[in-house]
């Protein structure tokens, strides 16, 4: 089944953070799949790029300019996109910042706030945002992108783990809320790939640890998971033939392809912790 199957109707996603990292990846991959893409994030100079690649390659992508943080911009520029397109059928949830590195005890509380209003209360606002929408039509779908570091330790990057293993239990929460309302909310852990955090892992040095210096010098250099294994997966999620699959947490390297066949345990895929 290719990309360009995901659907038979015209199809808009939103994506925030597309200017740059996975947020640029997946709108490039989606608007590669026929479906119309939504770029939204604070620098205009960097969704531009985005916009043009996009167009170039033959699809069709609008730049929002919003920050996530903030509820009001974040509901302006759904209804801008709302004016353009028509409603919101997909929402990838991606804006996300690292946050201070290196040991807590070194840190400040401002800069966890910081972490926490991007990556916690941006996925909130973002979600809120497109809701009444969906539960209006009964259709829906919420992709939160999160990280690996949400159901591991992550030493080093404590307010990046705790920001991103509470967004998963964020969607759980409200996958079960919006359930009879025929809208799913997953979660994507889409492994290492190369963007600006590679980099300030790399400048943060011996403040990430040696272990974290050796995965993003390798990250560099092989580039990471490749983009279209990234893609393929968002996009099954993004599909009607994922209706059966909502609260999931799924990594790119997980053996997804089976979810399309077969349902699994409630507690599968989920933020959970194991009791012997």
């Amino acid at each position: 089944m290719s990309e360009r199957t995901l659907t038979h109707k015209p199809v808009t996603a939103l994506i925030t953070g597309a200017g740059r990292g996975i947020g640029k990846r997946l709108a490039i991959g989606f608007a590669r799949a026929g479906i119309t893409v939504g770029l939204l994030g604070r620098h205009q100079g960097e969704l531009d790029v985005t916009r043009l690649e996009i167009e170039d390659a033959g699809g069709t992508a609008h730049r929002l300019r919003a920050d996530v943080r903030d509820f009001e911009q974040m509901a302006a520029a759904v209804d801008r996109m709302n004016a353009i397109r028509g409603a919101i059928d997909i929402l990838i949830a991606n804006a996300a910042v690292l946050g201070p590195v290196g040991p807590f005890s070194h840190q400040h509380a401002k800069d966890w706030k910081d972490v926490f209003d991007t990556n916690v209360i941006g996925v909130m606002n973002s979600c809120r945002a497109v809701l009444p929408q969906m539960v209006h039509r009964r259709h829906g779908k919420i992709l939160a992108i999160v990280d690996n570091c949400a159901s591991h330790a992550r030493p080093h990057f404590a307010p990046y783990a705790a920001s991103k293993a509470a967004v998963v239990r964020f969607a759980e929460s409200l996958a079960e809320e919006v359930r009879d309302h025929n809208i799913q909310v997953n979660c994507i852990a889409p492994g290492n790939a190369y963007t600006s955090m590679t980099d300030e892992i790399l400048e943060a040095d011996e403040r990430a640890g040696s272990r974290e210096i050796e995965e993003a010098e390798k990250t560099r250099l092989t580039g990471g998971i490749a983009p279209d294994k990234q893609t393929q997966l968002a996009l099954f999620l993004a599909s009607d033939r994922s209706n059966h699959l909502t609260g999931k947490l799924i990594h790119v390297t997980d053996d997804w392809k089976r979810l399309e066949q077969e349902n699994t345990r409630a507690d599968a895929f989920t933020l959970r912790r194991h009791l012997r």
